[in-house]
């Protein structure tokens, strides 16, 4: 069986500010074959940042619905670091890894699937990104030209359908909800088993034991060192 893919969230968050350019190029220093990030569609841009409010995660406040992008642009996301944008990221990683686009504001799905085919346009393959979302809505919104992933708080009766509505590539979990039984009803399914967010070594190694097909976390190089 192989082994797992290793996801870095919000780039190698143990290590760095997260959704930062020196998050995302440290995660691939520690040799992730994928990052995660999370997107809001502010005027023209895509900006990457996880929370409805920039309070956690720079030295300002305020939701970002009622922030302008230069203003958003002014704050410290951490080592003196931007908010940065989706091209630039996408830039910054240039083909060296996939990347896992998570849609966080509403209506990002139409300016994110321009900007994916932008990004194909300019020698990416479309099979290098996933696009994820718990707001399924939006998720549906998506172009199907790239994989999506059906991102679950919590697993109801319902999940596998919602994933197989969506024609899902990935349902994404809480790994606290995981084990063999639910993995495998998934890759029955078709679908791949991700699991979030899982940082301790034992539950790692429970989760390459259940069998998932990939693991999101804030320290990936303790996904890799596992055998």
């Amino acid at each position: 069986m192989s082994k797992p893919i290793c996801i870095g969230h919000r780039g190698a968050r143990g290590y760095r500010p997260e959704n930062t350019l020196s998050s995302f190029e440290h995660a691939i220093v520690l040799g992730c074959p994928w990052v995660e990030l999370d997107v809001y569609a502010v005027g023209s841009e895509l900006i990457v940042i996880h929370d409805k409010t920039v309070d956690r995660t720079t030295n300002g406040s305020g939701l970002i619905s009622e922030m302008t992008f230069e203003e958003l642009r002014s704050l410290d996301a951490g080592d003196g670091q931007q908010i940065p944008t989706l091209d630039e990221v996408v830039a910054l990683i240039d083909g060296r890894c996939s990347i896992n686009v998570e849609l966080k504001g509403a209506d990002t799905a139409g300016p994110v699937n321009s900007a994916l085919e932008r990004y194909c346009g300019d020698g990416w393959a479309a099979d290098q990104f996933l696009v994820s979302s718990f707001n399924h809505r939006e998720l549906a919104k998506s172009d199907r030209t790239y994989r999506r992933g059906a991102l679950f708080h919590k697993l109801t009766d319902d999940w596998l359908d919602q994933a197989l509505d969506l024609n899902a590539w990935s349902a994404n979990f809480d790994y606290r909800d995981v084990d063999s039984e639910l993995v495998n009803k998934a890759q029955k399914a078709g679908l791949k088993a991700l699991v979030y967010t899982v940082n301790e070594p034992q539950d790692i190694r429970r989760m390459f034991d259940a069998g998932v097909d990939g693991i999101f976390s804030d320290y990936p190089d303790r996904v890799l060192a596992v055998d």
